[in-house]
């Protein structure tokens, strides 16, 4: 074989040997970045943004679920660890939502009868 075929040859070989490496760690990685989203963003969500989320996070952690065999336990350890940050970060935010709008809530009833206070006493 001539040596202009076998170049192309190997790093074709070498491509797919570290796409291999680094789908799996790409996997991590995307759920180290999306900790991170839903840390700093979580609590500004939609309801649309929540759903979106939670399909994210499914899309993640399938990608992680291929690799299951192929991760150490320090690896794991460490999926597990970004997994509690994620739910912790989505309850989080849930919550503070969650309580953001009760407060918009009580402010506009307040308005609603104070407002309708006024209109019946005078």
């Amino acid at each position: 074989m001539k040596a202009s075929r076998i170049l192309p040859l190997a790093l074709l070989a070498a491509v797919f040997i570290l796409s291999g490496c680094s789908t799996k760690q790409s996997a991590v990685n995307q759920l180290e970045r999306y900790s991170y989203e839903l840390r700093d963003n979580a609590q500004y969500y939609t309801v649309k943004e929540w759903k979106n989320a939670v399909d994210d996070f499914a899309s993640i952690r399938k990608k992680i679920a291929r690799h299951e065999s192929e991760y150490t336990e320090q690896e794991k350890r460490r999926i597990g660890e970004l997994e509690g940050k994620c739910a912790s970060y989505m309850a989080r935010g849930a919550k503070q939502r969650l309580v953001s709008g009760a407060r918009n809530i009580a402010s506009e009833l307040n308005g609603i009868i104070e407002g309708i206070g006024r209109n019946i006493f005078y």
